[in-house]
């Protein structure tokens, strides 16, 4: 896998290196999400040890620890010791370290290690605190099951909390990076690939060198032997155990649900017990509780709206997810069609949150929130607050130019903001660029700003 951005996050494990004392960091995140990337490429040029915990039986995996350290140090009596538990083995390390550089022991996977025997947070917390914390090392734990990884090291109850120096929660890259792996191909069809890939590096990967984004769904997704087919049923698995009421959630959910009674009604579930299922699916960031961003208590807020906030498993639970029977019997052609059906209105949503994330980097204006808008009666794609201006923003996936008309119905849709006596600004966000009218207005009018994605690199 290519080492692409992560600049802000190999800077924070290079300041924990750096520290005069120890260091303990955590790490965390989805899978596939680069987290054993970042960390190859932080420790490349250092002395360290890479544990890849797995399911093997404690004793197997102390002896395998043991077997790497001695190989890699050349330590001789190490081979030869006799360690039958994590203590003995880390106070052997603890005073044989080597000399003059800060030594780095990396156990990635951590969760594994805890699923094994759920007493190792306890055995972790009493090994830094009387072996390590006191000698020239930095200690980073990392783990995909997000849930796990949280209770056994972040959490109050854990025995490890309050031991960390630092904790890193990995999330997939920007749609500003996303082009960093696709540098052949212009914006349109990286807004399309990222709609459904989101900022995955291994998912990305997989799409790299189809020219027909079609081919590349039918291949890599909609294949049963192929790798994402099955990807979101092996993380949800993995994280909650019994699945079927999450399944049937995020499909729901998926085909337009968003009101959270509407969504317990398709599900035949009492409204007060879906609030845990949808919770947990918030703490592993697969869906999001979205409210007007005008709201003054969004958490209390009646208004809140779920929506799928992982673009994967949106497109998954859209498209795979209802049609695996037609998939199973190697009827792809009929999924497909349905995807190219309704995959312009798809790629629409994707590409709101793609003009957020742009405005933030490229907005004139200082913004202390961003988000949408709506009432009983209208919607306004993004409504951006600063302490004197208001900014709202229409996105329009079309093929066709966007025009005065649409400035229009944006201005007339902000009347029903409460502006508090802000100045109101437009901006306008195209697919496929704007008309001659609208333009030479934009230029006249100093508040009205064009945003034309086929002609942004």
């Amino acid at each position: 896998m290519r080492f692409i951005n992560r600049d802000k996050e190999l800077a924070l494990l290079e300041k924990e290196y750096k520290r005069k004392d120890s260091s303990f960091t955590v790490i965390y995140g989805r899978r596939r999400v680069g987290k054993t990337t970042l960390i190859k490429e932080f420790i490349k040029n250092k002395t360290a040890l890479y544990f890849l915990a797995d399911k093997q039986t404690e004793n197997l995996q102390i002896h395998r620890f043991k077997t790497m350290y001695a190989e890699q140090l050349q330590d001789n009596a190490l081979k030869s010791l006799e360690a039958n538990s994590w203590d003995h083995l880390f106070n052997y390390i603890s005073n044989h370290l080597p000399p003059k550089k800060k030594f780095v022991i990396v156990i990635d996977e951590f969760q594994y290690l805890v699923k094994v025997n759920r007493a190792i947070p306890s055995i972790f917390q009493r090994i830094w605190d009387d072996m390590l914390k006191s000698r020239d090392i930095m200690l980073i734990l990392c783990g995909s099951l997000v849930s796990m990884m949280y209770s056994a090291t972040l959490s109050y109850t854990s025995p490890l909390y309050g031991r960390r120096t630092s904790q890193l929660k990995l999330s997939p890259l920007k749609f500003n990076y996303f082009k960093d792996f696709f540098k052949e191909k212009s914006t349109i069809p990286l807004i399309e690939r990222y709609s459904i890939l989101s900022g995955v590096p291994k998912y990305i990967e997989l799409f790299e060198d189809h020219a027909d984004i079609f081919k590349a769904i039918e291949e890599n997704i909609l294949d049963k032997d192929s790798f994402l087919y099955q990807e979101p049923v092996f993380i949800l698995n993995e994280e909650l155990g019994e699945t079927t009421t999450y399944f049937s959630l995020l499909e729901v959910i998926s085909r337009g649900e968003h009101k959270i009674g509407n969504i317990a009604g398709r599900l035949q579930i009492p409204t007060s017990n879906l609030t845990s299922f949808l919770d947990r699916l918030i703490e592993l960031e697969l869906i999001h509780r979205d409210v007007p961003v005008t709201e003054k208590n969004p958490s209390k807020s009646k208004k809140g709206l779920y929506f799928i906030k992982d673009h994967f498993f949106r497109f998954w639970f859209r498209y795979v997810q209802p049609y695996k029977s037609y998939i199973e019997m190697e009827n792809k052609k009929f999924v497909l069609d349905k995807i190219k059906e309704s995959f312009h209105l798809f790629v629409s949503q994707a590409f709101e949150k793609i003009c957020m994330e742009y405005l933030l980097e490229h907005s004139p204006l200082e913004m202390q929130k961003i988000g949408r808008w709506w009432n009983n009666r209208e919607e306004i794609d993004i409504v951006a607050i600063s302490e004197e201006v208001i900014l709202v923003g229409e996105c329009k996936w079309w093929d066709e130019q966007v025009g005065v008309n649409v400035l229009q119905d944006l201005q007339r849709k902000a009347a029903f903001l409460d502006n508090e006596g802000k100045k109101l600004h437009f901006a306008l966000f195209a697919k496929n660029g704007f008309t001659t009218e609208l333009e030479q207005q934009a230029i006249g009018e100093k508040n009205i700003f064009l945003y034309d994605f086929s002609k942004i690199s």
